[in-house]
């Protein structure tokens, strides 16, 4: 039985290196089984692998052996040769793939095959390599069809294992040389199972992180470093701010950096009707009401789990709801509407708001112990026109994302038309200059964004210098967009005249939801700390 030895071997660079080599391993009758040559700074290092015919020879011997060789400057044993080391690399990363991947030669026989192709396939690594590509077990086989067609293919299949059926997607490449020979054929494989948790990770929301958050003014900086120091912590914090300032950006970017392994629940106060609120964020039981699930179904502080639960608008939250607020906030459970379980909850909680809370408790509009439990922490957003040197930032960053959902080459915006955003104060702040620069790309068919395209808003109406000729005339309206306007003016009087969306409600004769509705279709929002109600965008 014969022995193999590997060796490093080290030459001065010169002709003859590998024959003198060769004629020495003849002489003494040993076999070289692999070498590897490097020519590096003028010296040669040069891998080999011996091995003996039936004698039993020490790496002593060998090492004094080679050298006799001339200009040989070292010689020392080694585990493994540099081929073998690649070799391991490759297979290690080739094993580490997410992708099923099998391989076959030009005669269509498996050559290669990873680990995650064995499995989805369910058999071994000896059982498939060598073998026919359509002796493995799934009928149709996708490569065979490749190397007939010298086409690529992409299917999906499945295969019967021991564990039950597996389905996969495949695609199929054909591989040729530099001459355009056909040399074999690839196969990734993707479990759809796998394919289907990647969609649905990446169809959710986002995660947003504190540098994502555009803004480099002090104040933008300030605030950042204080919400990254806060945000491990498990208190509850308060964000404070106008209208379209980012208070959801700054809460989601707050639980991306807590590290809590649940979810980022979002929870609109305002927006949802008053009797279905209480059901929505604690739960009800079997039977607590008609039209109730069977088996009940858990509320939003319990779906929130470890996450963070985000109270937006928390000013408009109903008084009674409140009371109920500030127990869970206390107790660290919650009760199911209809049950007398009390249910822990360890989901962090997040509020926001753009009203003036405290002028709020001092009229009896909102709870005074609530308002202390909230405001422990508290984050105060700066409106836009306080951090005017982030709108170049801002614009151009809503200019890249627009210019690539319109599918349009990058734009600009000039120096003329940023000045006017500049002379402008912003009551729908950072969301208001989202929309304006959207309707800038849209309305701009060259590179550069004009101070004509630059369309401001002010209740509804472009002020006089952007008005075109159908707005400016009243008589060139339809009737249609005449009655919206008068509609939208009679919704600001109202909005603006109360302390909130459901008094608003009930001044007009409306219902919470209807008022919701009409404030979505006509993208009215309070853009200021007084509660100023206007709309983004002209109405149709």
């Amino acid at each position: 039985m014969s022995e193999s030895y590997k060796f490093k071997l080290v030459f001065k660079d010169r002709l003859g290196i590998v024959h003198d080599i060769a004629t020495l391993m003849m002489k003494h009758r040993l076999n070289i089984k692999a070498m590897e040559v490097e020519q590096v700074n003028g010296f040669a290092k040069i891998s080999i692998e011996i091995e003996s015919d039936g004698q039993k020879l020490s790496n002593d011997k060998l090492l004094n052996l080679f050298s006799l060789l001339p200009k040989i400057d070292s010689q020392n044993v080694v585990r493994s040769l540099p081929h073998e080391k690649r070799e391991r690399w490759f297979r290690t990363v080739f094993d580490a793939m997410s992708e099923g991947v099998i391989s076959v030669n030009a005669d269509g026989i498996v050559n290669t095959v990873n680990k995650v192709a064995c499995r989805i396939l369910g058999m071994s690594y000896h059982t498939i390599v060598g073998r026919h590509v359509a002796e493995i077990s799934f009928k149709e086989c996708i490569l065979q069809e490749c190397i007939e067609k010298r086409i690529p293919l992409r299917r999906r299949k499945s295969v019967l294992t021991g564990t039950g059926r597996i389905y996969f997607y495949g695609s199929a490449e054909p591989i040729c040389d530099s001459e355009g020979r056909l040399v074999g054929a690839v196969l990734l494989m993707k479990n759809l199972k796998e394919v289907k948790e990647m969609v649905d990770a990446v169809s959710g929301p986002l995660e947003i992180c504190f540098d994502d958050i555009i803004g480099e003014s002090s104040e933008m900086v300030s605030l950042k470093n204080f919400a990254r120091k806060v945000s491990t912590m498990g208190t509850i914090l308060s964000i404070n701010g106008e209208s379209g300032t980012g208070k959801e950006l700054f809460a989601r970017a707050i639980h991306f950096e807590s590290g809590r392994t649940g979810p980022f629940v979002p929870v609109n106060c305002a927006a949802l009707p008053e009797q279905l609120i209480e059901s929505e964020l604690f739960g009800y039981v079997d039977g607590a009401f008609t039209g109730a699930q069977k088996k009940g179904k858990q509320g939003l502080f319990e779906s929130a789990g470890k996450g963070t639960i985000f109270l937006d608008e928390i000013g408009d939250m109903p008084a009674g709801l409140q009371a109920k607020i500030l127990r869970v906030l206390q107790d660290g459970c919650v009760r199911r509407i209809g049950g007398f379980e009390e249910i822990p909850v360890d989901a962090r909680v997040v509020t926001a708001t753009n009203k003036n809370l405290k002028e709020m408790v001092e009229k009896g509009e909102f709870r005074e112990d609530l308002f202390y439990r909230i405001n422990v922490l508290t984050i105060q957003i700066p409106p836009l026109k306080e951090r005017l040197c982030d709108l170049p930032l801002l614009v151009n960053s809503f200019l890249q994302r627009f210019n690539r959902k319109l599918g349009k080459e990058d734009q600009i915006i000039t120096s003329e038309a940023l000045e006017k955003l500049r002379q402008y104060d912003w009551p729908g702040n950072v969301r208001e200059l989202q929309n304006v620069i959207e309707r800038a790309a849209i309305l701009s068919d060259g590179i550069e964004i004009r101070s004509e395209a630059v369309r401001l808003s002010s209740n509804g109406v472009f002020d006089s210098k952007d008005r075109s000729i159908e707005n400016s005339f009243p008589s060139g309206k339809s009737l249609k967009q005449i009655m919206s306007d008068y509609e939208v003016n009679i919704l600001l009087e109202a909005l603006n005249s109360t302390a909130s969306i459901r008094k608003a409600a009930f001044k007009l004769g409306l219902s919470h939801t209807a008022l919701l509705k009409k404030i979505s279709k006509y993208q009215i929002t309070n853009g200021n700390n007084s509660c100023h109600w206007n709309i983004l965008v002209p109405t149709d």
